[in-house]
């Protein structure tokens, strides 16, 4: 369908890849992979048109639409929700007016035997027959559809854009791409704002639409789910594993493991060419033999062994003082917002080394719980901490909270006191800001680097309640793995806000579900939570 050819894309003296080819075909679903820096971003911008190659090109036919949605973006803000994502449609809307102003003009004409009358007969022809042609025509119910699957509130749809934050915004602007059923839809990290809900409807979306989907994800289970293909970005070329991505993992390793021996063995043959070379290059007899050698290694082409990312994360929580039994208790916590009732009677009761997650849909309360606990905001109902009970806090926005215009290694600095101040080095070392990373400004960095950083800051004091909202945003799949193992290893109690159901399982052991303006306890992980939920779902399809 599509095809992408010798492509090689330079910066200055870097080649990020070199005359890479691959063919898109019409169902493939392909997950793009390789450590940040290697190129999977820039690849995806190629194959959108929004940026050129230094050579290659990507072929696409006439008739084939490539949608991108792209990390970072804005929509407008003088429309509104259900408005922008009608915007998918514009170009039918147009035709629409078109056909409309063309009738009206016929209806007024009267020179019926004019080739200009003929003309405007020929053009509402041929423009009805191409807008009659398309298979959907009920745009408004498709546009509501596709909003709320992706977590809109029917309320929502005739608020302005403006009103909503950067992550909802993103939402919109996947609603138009997906509204538009392009036949190669380009996705680069597309679950960093959704919740688990609405990563399940992308993904049955994704699966169900039949068209070609790329995507680059840190979000290892919607990775597996949805991708039948594995294109690796590495060293400047790719290898295509028609596997999806936990099955790659295996073969790369195998194929890392191949070329491990391959290079040892030639490292052999070529020191003991080498050696002979050196140990005959004056005798007589010999010359022959010794020229041979020299230009079969001359010529020699020389086995590489693809680069493993060897940075990594050193991470481990300080011992938890210890808290009384029960370090959280809440009694009927109602929170409303003038009018808005977000939950009403809450109750919970958190033990002493338990570890929770907080989901479901964004907007049901999640973090405005969190916020009740942490004294941020009012509400109705008790939150009573239990003796000794000492709280960590890491907030959805606080890689941004961070002082852009300090350094990586002031911002620590700044607020370590005591023994630490002497290893502030070593800490940083420890979370991969090595060398002259420590004097770059916070302003420079990505996203999973401010991440990295506003997580040390949790580490310089003692606590015994960790309660972390959205902390695997931005973080990529071996750094997610690193913080799973520490918050394991975590003798203290733990509240998890989180969308990453790879990340959750095997972590928690109670689950709190928030939806309905109620707040629901579950037992058990999160694996046994999704299973009930599918069951409540199919029942209640069985009841309608």
């Amino acid at each position: 369908m599509i095809s992408v050819d010798g492509l090689t894309v330079e910066f200055g003296a870097t080649t990020l890849f070199k005359n890479i080819s691959f063919v898109i075909n019409e169902k493939d679903r392909i997950a793009l992979m390789g450590k940040n820096g290697a190129g999977k971003s820039t690849l995806l911008k190629i194959l959108a048109g929004a940026r050129e190659a230094n050579k290659g090109h990507v072929s696409v036919p006439k008739d084939k639409v490539v949608a991108y949605l792209p990390q970072h973006l804005m929509t407008e803000d003088n429309r509104t929700v259900f408005e922008e994502a009608s915007q998918a449609f514009a170009h039918i809307f147009k035709m629409e007016k078109e056909i409309a102003e063309i009738n009206k003009e016929l209806e007024t004409r009267t020179d019926y035997e004019s080739e200009e009358y003929y003309g405007l007969i020929e053009k509402v022809s041929t423009l009805s027959e191409k807008f009659y042609s398309i298979e959907e025509t009920n745009f408004d119910a498709e546009v509501e559809k596709v909003l709320l699957g992706l977590g809109f509130m029917r309320e929502d749809l005739h608020q302005p854009t403006s009103e909503f934050s950067g992550g909802w915004r993103m939402r919109i602007e996947l609603a138009k791409i997906l509204l538009q059923k392009p036949d190669l839809i380009l996705l680069d990290e597309p679950t960093n704002h959704l919740d688990i809900e609405s990563i399940q409807w992308l993904e049955e979306f994704l699966i169900n639409c039949g068209k070609a989907v790329i995507v680059i994800s840190h979000d290892r289970a919607f990775v597996d789910n949805i991708t039948t293909r594995t294109i690796e970005v590495t060293m400047g070329r790719i290898y295509d594993y028609k596997v999806n991505y936990s099955q790659y993992l295996v073969l790369r390793q195998e194929r890392r493991e191949q070329q491990l021996k391959a290079y040892e063995e030639q490292q052999k043959m070529i020191a003991e060419n080498e050696a002979f070379i050196e140990r005959f290059k004056g005798t007589y007899s010999k010359t022959l033999q010794v020229q041979s050698r020299v230009k079969m290694l001359e010529k020699l082409e020389r086995v590489e062994v693809d680069e493993e990312d060897r940075s990594s994360l050193r991470l481990k929580f300080p011992p938890a003082p210890r808290s009384g039994s029960y370090p959280l208790i809440g009694t009927e916590v109602t929170k409303y917002y003038d009018e808005h009732l977000v939950f009403a009677d809450a109750s919970m009761t958190l033990e002493r080394g338990e570890k929770v997650a907080f989901v479901g849909r964004n907007g049901e309360g999640k973090s405005t719980l969190v916020k009740a606990i942490m004294s941020e905001i009012d509400y109705q109902g008790e939150l009573q901490l239990g003796h000794n009970t000492m709280i960590g806090y890491f907030a959805q926005n606080q890689a941004s909270l961070l002082d852009e215009e300090l350094t990586v290694f002031q911002t620590i600095d700044d607020i370590a006191v005591g023994d630490i101040r002497t290893k502030i080095k070593d800490m940083l070392g420890a979370f991969m800001f090595g060398g002259d990373d420590i004097d770059k400004k916070v302003r420079v960095l990505s996203g999973g680097e401010k991440t990295r950083l506003a997580m040390i800051k949790l580490l310089l004091e003692p606590v015994n309640l960790l309660i972390l909202d959205e902390p695997t945003n931005h973080l990529d799949m071996k750094t997610k793995d690193v913080l799973k193992d520490a918050l394991k290893a975590f003798d203290g109690t733990l509240i998890l806000v989180s969308h990453d159901r790879d990340f959750l399982d095997g972590l928690v052991d109670k689950v709190y579900e928030f939806g309905n303006k109620k707040v629901k306890e579950h037992l058990g992980g999160i694996q046994d939570f999704l299973s009930t939920k599918k069951m409540e779902h199919l029942n209640e399809l069985e009841k309608a």
